[in-house]
């Protein structure tokens, strides 16, 4: 299937009045984090819905108690939501609700920053971005690491010839089982574990870095660090591309429950000059208090970058970056993953 190129919008949103934005669902936690960088703005008007919540195992953290507790208005339902005429949406559901959101977002008129993965399927993401197409509307992946300075500054190395020949790369991106949110690891509501959680911010990153797609994928998985998990919460991948690289992408689910922080995630790409390292999220002050470690986050906020390109695109009337065909791209390999750690072998992506 040939995937829909997004265009850009001649109309953008007058800078003289509020924008309005919508979060719908509050599954995955990062919409706490965007509710509260975008509530704080004179130039955004906000609500916030999640229906869902109170069906769900952690109906308590959820809902309009939580919308509460932020200071950002709760309207019942997501057709309530989009009914308020929202400008722009940010869908942070459950993985295999994305696509519905997506399409009524897109049939509403407004533009669409999804939580990553894109999809729970391949067919499901070309279908949110020919909706998106349909529409003129943007749809941007929530992709913050690519906003990180240090992969900026990565970038602008190997594009001047830096490190040389890229040979390879290493990704790792570890953290905590998601328990206090169930539904991560229900197969059903988020389509898989760690190889679907967490690969992706690495393919993204792996994405803009060689701008290919890998040629071949090879993943195993295990259960072993969680053997009560009805997912995956152990992984590696491997990707060959057709330029020779070879990337590899450690996105299990390691980070013991009593580490003072998530997890975090480390790019090492290594060519034949040089290699470089980055861990966008390192650093931090840390220490030893008589309730435990501390760890608190002194680097930049990746959350409100990526908010701000998002904003600043809907306001322009132009496709926001990273968009759909980026998060369809990672969902591929994610899917390939996937194949081949369920078959036991190597899948051809391109090729």
């Amino acid at each position: 299937m040939t995937v829909p190129i997004q265009e850009e919008k001649t109309v953008g949103i007058p800078e003289g009045r509020p924008l309005k934005v919508a979060v719908l669902s509050f599954a995955h936690t990062h919409a706490i984090g965007y509710c509260r960088a975008l509530s704080g703005r004179a130039d955004i008007e906000l609500v916030v819905t999640d229906p869902d919540g109170a069906s769900a195992a952690d109906a308590a953290l959820r809902g309009s108690a939580l919308a509460e507790q932020l200071g950002v208005r709760y309207l019942p339902t997501y057709e309530d939501a989009l009914a308020w005429g929202p400008d722009a949406v940010i869908v942070t559901a459950e993985n295999v609700r994305h696509r519905a959101l997506v399409e009524a977002a897109a049939a509403a008129g407004a533009h669409i920053l999804c939580e990553k993965p894109l999809a729970t399927t391949v067919e499901d993401a070309e279908a949110m971005l020919a909706a998106a197409e349909r529409a003129g509307v943007t749809l941007m992946t929530a992709y913050p690491v690519r906003f990180a300075p240090a992969f900026a500054d990565l970038l602008n190395r190997v594009r001047g010839g830096a490190l040389g020949t890229l040979l390879a790369v290493k990704g790792t991106n570890n953290g905590k089982v998601p328990s206090d949110r169930a539904w991560f690891t229900d197969p059903a509501l988020a389509g898989g574990g760690a190889l679907v959680d967490h690969v992706v911010h690495c393919a993204d990153l792996l994405d803009a870095l060689l701008g290919e797609q890998p040629a071949t994928v090879h993943a195993v998985a295990n259960r072993i660090l969680h053997p009560e998990a009805s997912v995956e919460t152990g992984g590696l991948v491997t990707a060959v591309y057709a330029s020779g690289v070879v990337a590899t992408i450690d996105c299990s689910w390691s980070v013991p429950d009593a580490a003072p922080t998530w997890g975090g995630l480390t790019f090492q790409v290594t060519g034949t000059r040089g290699s470089v390292t980055i861990a966008p999220f390192a650093e931090h002050v840390g220490g030893q208090t008589g309730d435990g470690p501390v760890w608190v986050s002194t680097g930049d906020d990746l959350d409100a970058a990526m908010l701000a390109e998002f904003v600043t695109a809907v306001r322009a009337g132009r496709a926001a970056v990273p968009d759909g065909t980026v998060g369809l791209r990672t969902l591929q390999v994610v899917d390939a993953a996937r194949r081949s750690a369920a078959a036991g072998g190597v899948v051809t992506l391109v090729g």
